[in-house]
C-alpha cells in the first residue's frame, strides 16, 4: 500500500495504520480521508490479519480538520459540502464496520473529528497527558458526522455536555465517562497496546469478528422474540462452524486450537 498521509506497517498478524502529518498535528483533509477509507477496506479484507492498530506520529494524535481544507470548504456550495461530509462519514463507517478489531493508540491530544476517528475504533488506549475536545461549536459548527460514534462511546449524557460546551477534558475524564478504555503513562503505551493486541490475536478470528458484529447489532435493541431468535441463531451457527468445533475440541482435549498454530 502506498500512501501520502499515512503509513501502514505489518508485524505478524497485526497491521498498524499511522497518521503521518505531524506538521499539521495530524489534521485530516480529503486525501487523508480517502486514504484511511482505502487502508481499512483493504486491511479488513486481508485474511492474514487479526487486528489493526490506529496510531499517529508526532506529539498530537489528531487535531481534527486541516485548516487549509477548512478554508477551501468555506467556499463550497451546499451540494459540495454535503458530498464532502459524506466522504468523511463513509471513512468513519468503514473503520466502524471493519471486520477486524481496531485499537486506537492515542499518544497525544485528540480534537474534534479526531475524536470521531477514535470513537469508530473498538478499543481506545490513551496516554494520561492526552486532552480531548469537541470544539466544533466554537467555530459555529456541530460534530454531526462523528456524532453516531462519539455518542455510542461516551453516552448521551456526557455528549450533551461536551458537544455544547466545547470544554477540553483530560484523558482521566475520558476514562471516567467511558470514552477511553485504558489510560496509561506515555512510557507504558506501547506495552499496553501490545497486551491488548495479543489478547485479540489469540482468540478465534471468526469468533472475534462475530462478537464485534454482535455488540454492534444488539446494542439498543428491545429484548423481544425477534432478538431472542436472532441471538439463538448466531450461537447455533457459530457452534457448528469450523472454528467453533475446533475451539471446543481443543479445550476438551487440553491442546491449543489450530488458529494458534497456523
Amino acid at each position: 500500500m502506498a500512501f501520502n498521509t499515512l503509513s501502514v506497517a505489518r508485524e505478524a498478524k497485526t497491521a498498524t495504520v499511522t497518521l503521518n502529518r505531524p506538521d499539521t498535528r495530524n489534521a485530516f483533509n480529503e486525501e487523508t480521508i480517502a486514504e484511511l477509507t482505502r487502508a481499512f477496506r483493504e486491511l479488513g479484507a486481508d485474511d492474514d490479519l487479526r487486528a489493526i492498530v490506529l496510531a499517529a506520529n508526532g506529539p498530537a494524535f489528531c487535531a481534527g480538520a486541516d485548516l487549509n481544507w477548512m478554508k477551501k470548504m468555506a467556499g463550497y456550495t451546499h451540494a459540495e459540502n454535503h458530498a464532502d461530509a459524506l466522504q468523511l462519514a463513509e471513512m468513519l463507517r468503514t473503520i466502524y464496520l471493519c471486520p477486524k478489531p481496531v485499537v486506537a493508540k492515542v499518544q497525544g491530544d485528540c480534537y474534534a473529528g479526531g475524536m470521531g476517528l477514535v470513537a469508530a475504533c473498538d478499543i481506545i488506549v490513551a496516554v494520561d497527558e492526552a486532552n480531548f475536545c469537541l470544539s466544533e461549536v466554537k467555530l459555529g459548527l456541530i460534530p454531526a458526522t462523528i456524532s453516531p460514534y462519539v455518542i455510542k462511546a461516551m453516552g448521551e449524557n456526557a455528549s450533551r455536555r461536551y458537544f455544547l460546551t466545547a470544554e477540553r477534558f483530560p484523558a482521566r475524564e475520558a476514562l471516567r465517562i467511558g470514552f477511553a478504555h485504558e489510560v496509561v503513562a506515555s512510557d507504558a503505551l506501547d506495552a499496553k497496546v501490545a497486551e491488548i493486541v495479543k489478547a485479540l490475536v489469540n482468540n478465534s478470528p471468526n469468533a472475534v469478528r462475530q462478537a464485534k458484529a454482535l455488540v454492534r447489532d444488539v446494542v439498543g435493541q428491545t429484548v423481544d422474540d425477534a432478538l431472542l431468535a436472532d441471538t439463538a441463531e448466531r450461537i447455533a451457527h457459530i457452534r457448528a462452524s469450523e472454528q467453533g468445533r475446533e475451539g471446543v475440541a481443543s479445550f476438551l482435549e487440553k491442546r491449543k486450537p489450530n488458529w494458534l498454530t497456523h
